[in-house]
């Protein structure tokens, strides 16, 4: 019966990898559709100061959140999957959820504190005025917070809030209320308001259904926050790394040059949200068996979404590399210029998505100190090479900076993953572990 029950558990692993895969995925791509939506409408209706300037103030919006948000929705996710007791029906447990989501808020709040008094000086450095950054620091808990409570939902074994939330509500009602404010010429300050409000109607969304799936304990918050703690610095420093270079091309080039490099490079988004939501769908059962040293099953979840990403990514950048001129005047004739920056994208994106989702696998596997050291070190390279390269060449410039911190962040935890466990993105199985 032993065989006959390993086959049944591969094929209900296969099964539900796959459910929950087609589920990210799903929420993956329409996000990925509007915000490739929203960029063409602003680069086709505004001047590209005015859209650098736009994409400029986003960009460091979302970065901010990734640094206060403290990865406390992986966190959660870690915690809730973990768990092998059923929830806790008390008000207890409840509680202990608060004390997760307590310091967060009260971090997001100072931040956004922070953004509102900087608001003047801000618009000296960036050409984006006032009442952008007043607007966006109002919103900046709300953007943390919707995050990081649908990851909480992911936990307790749900895609459906992250699919109608972060895959509908989100992207749809962003590039629904901008594209309208856009068309009616609102001023910068309404046209940000325009993309931030989803996301408080996304916070309550999904605090309403995290409550309705009851009660839920997270066991010792010591212990959460022991875990969590490397991996919140790390998470600030992924999040600085995925989005400070449009704010150092918008720096150091203008916001026009900020303009170009986001249109170019905004197709880069595709490929990560897809492996994004083949993360969400595969998060919980990796940590399920690296936790119990299943590492067969963890090799087979791994090599297996690693073959997803591939099959779904290499198209695209191909594509892409091929029709850069085509598709780059789709934004209008000023972005003509980003076709070298859509070459360095393509090959840098193709060789990331052949090492898989190497890092969710060193998370899954608690080593979140080694995941913090090898996305400082990206970030270093990124930061050096961008102070060398973008006075010199401009948005060129920070795409091969992008491009020499993506390589760095993907090949050592790819070493580090193959050494350690034994598991690699391609292959039949674990192979043998270096002592």
């Amino acid at each position: 019966m032993a065989p006959l029950t390993g086959v049944v558990r591969r094929g209900l692993l296969r099964r539900g990898l796959v459910r929950h895969g087609v589920a990210g995925l799903s929420a993956a791509a329409t996000a990925a559709i509007g915000q490739f939506a929203i960029v063409l409408v602003v680069t086709r209706t505004l001047e590209p100061r005015a859209a650098g300037a736009f994409f400029t103030a986003t960009t460091a919006c979302l970065m901010l959140a990734g640094v206060v948000r403290l990865d406390t929705g992986n966190g959660l996710v870690h915690a809730l999957a973990g768990s092998r007791t059923r929830p806790a029906r008390n008000a207890g447990s409840a509680g202990s959820v608060r004390g997760v989501l307590a310091p967060v808020a009260a971090l997001s709040c100072v931040a956004a504190a922070g953004v509102w008094l900087a608001a003047a000086p801000l618009a000296g450095l960036t050409g984006v005025s006032p009442g952008v950054w007043a607007v966006l620091a109002a919103a900046l808990p709300f953007v943390v917070l919707s995050d990081v409570l649908v990851c909480a939902t992911r936990g307790l074994g749900t895609m459906r809030p992250t699919l109608l939330i972060s895959g509908a509500v989100q992207p749809l009602g962003q590039l629904a209320l901008v594209t309208a404010a856009v068309l009616a010429g609102a001023p910068p300050a309404v046209l940000a308001a325009a993309w931030a409000l989803p996301s408080v109607a996304c916070a309550v969304l999904a605090a309403v259904r995290l409550r309705g799936l009851g009660p839920y304990d997270v066991g010792d918050l010591r212990a959460f926050w022991r875990h969590t703690a490397p991996r919140s610095v790390a998470a600030a420093v992924q999040s600085v790394f995925q989005r400070l270079d449009v704010v150092v091309v918008a720096l150091l080039a203008g916001p026009a040059a900020a303009a170009v490099y986001t249109a170019a490079t905004r197709f880069k988004v595709v490929g990560q949200l897809a492996g994004q939501g083949l993360a969400q769908a595969a998060q919980a059962r990796l940590v399920r068996a690296l936790a119990e040293g299943d590492s067969t099953t963890a090799g087979r979840v791994y090599r297996t979404t690693t073959r997803w990403l591939v099959g779904l990514t290499w198209p695209l950048w191909l594509g892409y590399a091929a029709l850069a001129p085509w598709a780059l005047s789709l934004f209008g004739p000023a972005y003509a210029g980003g076709v070298a920056i859509a070459l360095v994208l393509s090959a840098t994106m193709m060789v990331a998505t052949a090492c898989g989702m190497v890092d969710v696998v060193l998370v899954a596997a608690g080593r979140t100190a080694a995941s913090l050291a090898n996305v400082s070190a990206a970030v270093a390279v990124t930061v050096a090479l961008d102070v060398l390269l973008v006075p010199a060449y401009g948005a060129l410039g920070a795409a091969l900076g992008w491009s020499g911190g993506v390589l760095v962040k993907n090949l050592l935890p790819a070493v580090q993953v193959s050494r350690r466990y034994g598991l690699r993105p391609f292959g039949l199985g674990p192979v043998a572990r270096t002592p």
